[in-house]
Order: structure tokens, then C-alpha cells, then sequence
């Protein structure tokens, strides 16, 4: 009886064996995974701009084709030019007539103040003619009396009086209106600003019809061509700027405790899992729009009446900068697997700040 239960024990160590043995790797896989998180909810990302003309027009030119490379400061495509280059030969018409228009002014006021300086000369010989007549009359009259001199030459005096007075009087309403009538180039000089200003406006427009690249790219969503009538602010094309590649990794919210900005992460694409690429975590996303419930409709949140006792974790995006990324592999929306490398400490790094809060 003893000979039949040795076999059966003896069978039951390779089974308790396989059992620590897949114990032991499932502990090494949870503590691999939560010291160097890994996910392949992973694609390549990069910025991107829509390149709209600032101005109206019909394309006359087109210098790139669909998914082009270009360098910065490239010709991208030219806008007709003619409507604004006519309208700078006519700002620039406009400012050669009124400099000579100001020209004219400022002789015609050149010589309305010699006028008014003559005609104050002729006030200020009007004053003293009245003044001389003035006291000649006043020593005058008292010699009237004695018989020294006749009425008549008294009254010849006083005429003589009262005429000098009025041409005073005259002399200077003149020399008002002659001050009065002198103009000035201010209000011609200050429209000239406003016609240098039409000026650098038209030559912006004309400068704006030609469209270069801000950046080294690649040209996508290209649609037109030649002949067809760009609208201000409309996108012709997009532009992806290839001189920074990202990995958007959406990582488990119970993995992001370990992770944050600087981060050292490894990138592949699933075009070529033989390439892989150094990067560092550069944010961390704060908000996704969640499945269900939560959501704000009304001023009130939507809750759903059934519960679910399994509770799947939420995924948040992590943004990791690309270190050298290959040009010719990189695109958007490129499937990728991204696994970071927390260093030790990361945790005590962080800031007091947040260590108070997350407390």
C-alpha cells in the first residue's frame, strides 16, 4: 500500500513546481511592467499648420506637389500679382502728385506771409503817421487862442487827425485778414503719412501673394492646382513640420504614477520593428472625454443606471519626444509601440509641492 502512494507524490512535484514557476513569472511581469511601462495603443504625431493665403487671388504657380519635402523659405505657390502691384503704382502716383501739391502750397503760403509782412509794415507806418498827427494837433490847439495860428489851419490838422486814425483802423483789419488768409501743408503732409501707410499696405498684399514655407516640411491633403481661386484664409494645403516627431502613447492611468516629463522612453513603428528610437516624455495629458457617464448635457452630469463590476482602467496620453527620428519612416498616425524607462528616485524628484497635494 505504501509501494502505491510513492508514484502519486512523486507526480505532484512537477505540478507544484510548474505552478511557483508561472507565480514567479507573473511577479516578474507585473513588477517589469510597473517599473518600465510598455503600450502598443501607440502612433507618430508631429505639428502641423494649414497653409492659407492672406490674400485673394487666382493661383498663377505652383511649386510643390503632394507629399513633397520642402525646405524653409521654399516657393509654395504664387497668387496673380497684377491686381496689387496696380494697386502700388497707383498708391505710389498718388504720392508723387500730392508731394507736388505740398510744393505748391508751401509757395502759396511763402507768399501770403511776405503779404502779411507788408501789410504789418504798412500798420506800423499807419500807427506812426496817426501819432505824428496826433501830437502835431495837440500843440496845435493851444495856439489857436493867442492868434498864433488860424481856425483854418487847425481844422486841416484835425482832418489830417482823423484820417491817419481811420487808416490805422484800416491798415490793421487789412493786416487781420492777411494773417487770417495764410495757410499751411500741415493738413496736406499728414494725408501723405496716410498715403505712405496705403503704400506699405499695397506693397505687404503684393508680398503676401507669394507663398513660402515657414519651416522644413512635407506638403499633404493637396488638392488643387494651377488656375484655381484662393480665398483669404482658406487652407490649400497642410504642411507637417518633420523637423519634430512625437510618439502619442495612451498609457493606463494606474501606470502614470511612475511617469512624467523627461521620462527616458523607447519608440519603434510597426512599419519597421527593427529601428528603434531614443525619446523623452514631454507631457503628459490632464484630460480625455470620458465613454460614458460624467458627461455634462444640460447643466446636469449623465450617470448610467447599470453598474459594472469590472472596472476598465482610462487610458491618457502620454506625448514623448522623438530623438533623430528617420524623415523617410516617421508619419502621422503610424502605428508605434513606445516602452519607458522610469529611473530610480523619479518619485523623490518630484516637487514638494505636488507631494503635499497628492498627500
Amino acid at each position: 500500500m505504501a509501494v502505491s502512494q510513492h508514484p502519486a507524490k512523486s507526480r505532484k512535484w512537477p505540478a507544484l513546481l510548474l505552478i511557483v514557476a508561472a507565480l514567479v513569472l507573473l511577479i516578474y511581469v507585473i513588477w517589469r511592467v510597473d517599473r518600465a511601462p510598455g503600450t502598443d495603443d501607440a502612433y507618430a504625431s508631429a505639428d502641423t499648420i494649414d497653409v492659407v493665403p492672406e490674400v485673394s487671388g487666382r493661383i498663377v504657380e505652383f511649386a510643390v506637389k503632394d507629399n513633397q519635402a520642402v525646405r524653409q523659405g521654399d516657393l509654395l505657390f504664387r497668387i496673380d500679382p497684377r491686381p496689387f502691384e496696380q494697386e502700388l503704382t497707383r498708391a505710389r502716383s498718388a504720392l508723387v502728385a500730392l508731394d507736388k501739391q505740398i510744393a505748391l502750397t508751401q509757395r502759396v503760403v511763402t507768399a501770403q506771409k511776405l503779404g502779411a509782412d507788408s501789410v504789418h509794415a504798412l500798420v506800423e507806418r499807419a500807427r506812426v503817421t496817426a501819432a505824428q498827427t496826433t501830437e502835431t494837433l495837440r500843440r496845435t490847439e493851444p495856439l489857436y487862442a493867442p492868434g498864433y495860428v488860424s481856425a483854418e489851419d487847425v481844422d486841416r490838422i484835425r482832418s489830417a487827425q482823423r484820417v491817419a486814425q481811420a487808416d490805422l483802423v484800416a491798415a490793421r483789419l487789412q493786416a487781420q485778414q492777411a494773417s487770417s488768409a495764410v495757410t499751411g501743408v500741415d493738413a496736406l503732409v499728414a494725408q501723405r503719412d496716410v498715403v505712405l501707410a496705403d503704400i506699405a499696405l499695397m506693397q505687404l498684399r503684393l508680398d503676401m501673394a507669394t507663398v513660402r514655407a515657414p519651416f522644413d516640411g512635407r506638403v499633404v491633403s493637396l488638392k488643387t492646382a494651377v488656375g484655381q481661386f484662393a480665398s483669404a484664409l482658406r487652407p490649400v494645403f497642410t504642411l507637417i513640420d518633420t523637423r519634430q516627431w512625437y510618439v502619442i502613447a495612451n498609457f493606463r492611468e494606474t501606470e502614470l504614477k511612475n511617469i512624467r516629463a523627461g521620462t527616458p522612453a523607447t519608440v519603434y513603428l510597426m512599419s519597421d520593428t527593427s529601428k528603434r528610437f531614443k525619446g523623452t516624455v514631454d507631457s503628459i495629458g490632464y484630460g480625455v472625454l470620458p465613454d460614458d457617464g460624467g458627461l455634462v448635457l444640460g447643466g446636469l452630469p449623465r450617470v448610467q443606471r447599470s453598474i459594472n463590476w469590472v472596472r476598465v482602467a482610462q487610458r491618457f496620453p502620454v506625448k514623448i519626444r522623438v530623438e533623430a527620428p528617420d524623415a523617410g519612416l516617421f508619419r502621422i498616425g503610424a502605428s508605434a509601440l513606445a516602452e519607458l524607462e522610469p529611473q530610480r528616485g523619479d518619485a523623490s524628484r518630484a516637487s514638494p509641492s505636488t507631494a503635499r497635494s497628492g498627500s
